[in-house]
């Protein structure tokens, strides 16, 4: 089935869920948000805290990246069995 250009704002590409992903976003978001209340006033926060939250949660977001492939495709496998 053939869309034309004007049709293709209602069917979205639909892509996998990637909780790696999700979790690298949350930890940034948690980040901007140490940081913005640090400059708002709400709090104080030392510079070199960014450091641990963005490398341990792009770590254990890769870890959770990982984990989520290696089942995805243990899944795809045990599927493809007759």
């Amino acid at each position: 089935m053939s869309r034309s250009g004007s049709d293709r704002w209602r069917f979205p590409v639909r892509r996998e869920f990637g909780p790696g992903r999700l979790l690298a976003g949350v930890v940034l978001m948690v980040t901007a948000v140490v940081y913005f209340g640090d400059a708002g006033g709400a709090w104080s926060t030392p510079w070199f805290v960014a450091i641990p939250l963005v490398l341990g949660g792009l770590c254990l977001a890769g870890a959770v990246g990982t984990v989520t492939h290696s089942v995805r495709r243990r899944r795809a496998q045990n599927s493809a069995r007759p």
